[in-house]
């Protein structure tokens, strides 16, 4: 036996791909305890239809389905597969969709999985169900298919059980034990069982273990319409389980499966049904199984009358059975994975279906081993991705029925969520408003994308009007606010970016031993950084501004930069760490009149030699306390000028009152994209992600090798030597061409890569996307092409940065 214990709660799907994938990285002193029998638990996995569909706009989710495919095609039962792969379909009734499956087309492509769009006749060659005359086209997908999740269970659990794993069918959990903070094991109804690590694998059930441990799960279950039809004639004689491919028609929220001379429904078209871990039945009390509910007739009555218009073989069949089934949802559609902030050694692998879980277990079983996941890049799955606004009953409740409801819907980039909404506002709110602020939504922030009022700086100027997907959220405003920021001075609301504060006498020896520059500067320094995992991928990007000799502010991209650093924290007390973004605000202020704003408003030196570049100081800016940080992320002269929440809207006043005179403006966050990708500044979890390495990503120059140890520095040399991707700037030439991200870049007929931000750089007069390339095609000059849609957009590769190369506007 080797490793600590473990004991995974669930033996699902999720929870034994875990036991498989732990014992064979060596760890077998594991448990897997489960309240049903073996291997049908009465979870979800023991109802899921099975549908394998691996496209997905998260490159993550369809590498997590990816990996999936590939295990489930390898296991069988006494010579049962355990995956049926006979495809998957999606067709389009609408041009809507069809415009729709050739995005969706793009990102299978950039994430590396084979597909093609069909004709509507191709679509009736590979389902000759579908009615022609509803059908437009299709996506087939060939490794698509499905899963037998039950045996796939009993062949996991019988690779694991061959390792020493022990199962436990019938002990249901009643409490996880822990001492001072960290777990010793669980409380069954058979008894107790010591564990060093527990694993909550639930399902349906997660919120309520997780609950035992004082962790609140942003997961709902809700019931999702499935239905089986009797013998269909024109199926008759039918004897394999599967010969089409597996079909969505998301036009209708309706999927299908074949089931011999019969056919699976399901529905999500229905209203949402949400239900709490507490209220589902045990599956002794059950009629059939916990996860399964009644099924009400009514709810599927419109499901049934489209089926057969769509598939007009079943008008002479008949529904036979049908089931409400529970399945996880989440407030943004990813999964539940990661470590207990509070309690160490409880971890949790939740809102997991079908389509992702050997991919699940793959990863967890890495993140567990070794300490970090190195096949998958979690950043969009870690259960510490919240905040604190989003693990309210009201919004996890709402969210999760939203996502119900949009399932199969079309959603824009930009899409705002709905409701609830507005959940946070800064200090400048009211002025926004009245300037005509078009909001969008950033972790609950309401941050304006442009100014009505800026309506009239369009006129004389070159704003090209983009395609019509890339112009909505989208107005000419976003590029005169562009244009007059390099012309003028612009004012922006950054208030949404999530800041820390370090502070204690080892504050500077703790930040130096996690980041990759050098911080433990003289007071008054900022410092632009990394936080690297142990195997040297990019787990953010920073500024770590020196405040005082034990003062620290950190300027970080979200939460989980916050549960890194806390996590870290030494024992001894001499170091703390707190989100000061709630109390605090921030406005920068940015263009080549910024200085001729700011200085007469106080009585601080802002010239050059009084504030260089990438300095901090406390100053007044007239009666308002500031922590100006000489910083741009618009790539021009100016500052970000923090205070306190409650002096906000005076902050706002004084330096409007000083800069409309001048031809100043407010501006939104359409106008920062553009000039920042102008400047070739990166976003961390868009351009780069856990995945990448600083060298890879463009940003090597954060890396200070000469420095003392800091995580991930020894994996950072072995991957300095051999960087085969590249984080590679495009120009495109034609100013309607704008493309969003997530699209395939294709050199000749190869996809080769795939664009991560992109935007129309006003200033410079073209396209720009940020693409990951091998590193042999990110040569200035290579000629490649975007797939966008139907089109393929030329792009050429371009040096960077495309604006002010010698930093002199920044500088001066």
């Amino acid at each position: 036996m080797a490793g600590p214990r473990v004991v995974i709660i669930g033996a699902g799907v999720v929870g034994a791909a875990l036991a498989d994938e732990i014992s064979a990285r060596g760890w077998t002193e594991v448990t897997v305890v489960d309240q049903g029998p073996l291997p049908a638990t009465g979870g979800s996995s023991s109802h899921a239809p099975g549908l394998v569909f691996q496209t997905n706009s998260s490159k993550t989710m369809t590498e997590l389905a990816r990996y999936t495919v590939e295990k489930f095609c390898s296991l069988d039962v006494d010579g049962k597969p355990c995956f049926l792969q006979v495809g998957g379909l999606e067709v389009a009734t609408t041009p809507e969709r069809l415009t729709e499956l050739r995005r969706r087309h793009g990102w299978i492509t950039a994430w590396g999985i084979e597909s093609r769009l069909l004709t509507a006749d191709e679509c009736v060659e590979q389902h000759p169900l579908v009615n022609r005359d509803r059908v437009l086209g299709g996506l087939l997908v060939p490794t698509d298919g499905l899963a037998k999740a039950v045996l796939a269970v009993e062949a996991q659990i019988r690779r694991a059980t061959g390792r020493g794993v022990r199962f436990l069918a019938r002990h249901e959990v009643l409490d996880v034990l822990r001492t001072d903070g960290e777990v010793t094991g669980v409380r069954t109804d058979q008894g107790e069982i010591p564990a060093d690590i527990v694993v909550c694998c639930a399902g349906i059930w997660g919120p309520r273990i997780a609950r035992m441990v004082g962790m609140n799960l942003p997961l709902t279950p809700l019931a999702h319409q499935l239905a089986w039809t009797g013998p269909v004639p024109a199926l008759a004689g039918q004897t394999e389980e599967a010969v089409r491919p597996i079909l969505r028609h998301q036009d209708a929220d309706l999927y299908y499966r074949d089931r011999f001379d019969g056919i699976g429904i399901g529905s999500y078209g229905h209203r949402p049904m949400p239900i709490t871990a507490d209220e589902i039945l045990s599956f002794d009390e059950a009629d059939e199984m916990p996860s399964v509910l009644k099924f009400t007739e009514e709810d599927f009555e419109p499901a049934w009358t489209e089926t057969r218009s769509i598939l007009p073989a079943t008008k002479d069949a008949k529904i036979e059975e049908g089931i409400n089934g529970l399945f996880s949802f989440t407030t943004d559609n990813f999964p539940l994975l990661g470590e207990s902030r509070d309690v160490k050694g409880f971890w949790v692998a939740e809102a997991v279906w079908v389509t992702h879980s050997a991919g699940v277990g793959r990863a967890m079983a890495e993140w567990l081993v070794d300490g970090h996941c190195s096949s998958f890049d979690l950043h969009e799955c870690d259960v510490n991705r919240f905040e604190p606004h989003q693990l309210s009953p009201e919004y996890v409740l709402a969210r999760d029925c939203q996502n119900f409801v949009e399932v199969y819907d079309i959603l824009h980039p930009l899409q705002p969520s709905g409701d609830p909404r507005p959940i946070r506002k800064s200090p400048f709110h009211a002025r926004q408003e009245e300037h005509g602020a078009f909001f969008l939504e950033a972790n609950g922030w309401e941050r304006p994308q442009w100014y009505e009022a800026n309506a009239g700086l369009v006129e004389g100027r070159s704003v090209p009007t983009p395609n019509d997907w890339a112009a909505r959220y989208w107005s000419p405003i976003v590029g005169a606010e562009a244009q007059v920021t390099r012309e003028t001075v612009a004012m922006y609301d950054m208030t949404a970016l999530k800041r820390l504060e370090v502070a204690g006498p080892g504050a500077a020896d703790f930040l130096e031993g996690l980041v990759t520059g050098k911080v433990a500067k003289s007071v008054g320094s900022v410092t632009y950084t990394l936080l690297l995992d142990h195997d040297g991928g990019i787990r953010s990007d920073i500024t770590v501004a020196r405040l005082a000799r034990d003062l620290f502010q950190v300027g970080a991209n979200g939460n989980l930069d916050l549960d890194w650093l806390t996590r870290r924290l030494p024992a001894d007390g001499t170091v703390q760490v707190r989100d000061i973004t709630p109390g605090t605000c921030c406005i920068g202020l940015w263009g080549p009149l910024a200085r001729k704003v700011l200085q007469p408003l106080t009585d601080e030196d802002f010239s050059n030699d009084g504030l260089k570049y990438f300095r901090a100081k406390h100053a007044y800016i007239g009666s308002v306390p500031v922590t100006a940080m000489r910083l741009s992320y618009v790539g021009e002269l100016g500052w970000e000028l923090y205070t306190t929440a409650d002096q906000g809207q005076k902050l706002w006043d004084t330096l409007w009152r000083a800069a409309k005179p001048l031809g100043g403006i407010i501006a939104g966050r359409g106008a920062f994209n553009s000039l920042r990708l102008e400047k070739g500044y990166r976003s961390f979890g868009t351009d780069m992600t856990y995945e990448h390495d600083p060298y890879e990503a463009g940003v090597g120059f954060a890396v200070k090798a000469d420095k003392d140890d800091f995580i991930g520095k020894a994996a950072l040399e072995r991957r300095k030597a051999d960087p085969r991707r590249r984080l590679t700037c495009l120009t495109i030439a034609d100013p309607h061409s704008v493309v969003m991200g997530k699209e395939p870049v294709y050199d000749g007929d190869r996809a080769v890569g795939y664009v991560t931000s992109a935007a129309h750089g006003y200033t410079i007069g073209k396209g720009i996307a940020y693409a990951w390339l091998p590193a042999e095609l990110a040569t200035p000059g290579t000629t490649l092409h975007i797939g966008y849609f139907e089109q393929r957009v030329e792009a050429v590769v371009a040096e960077e940065p495309l604006f002010d190369p010698t930093m002199s506007r920044l500088r001066g």
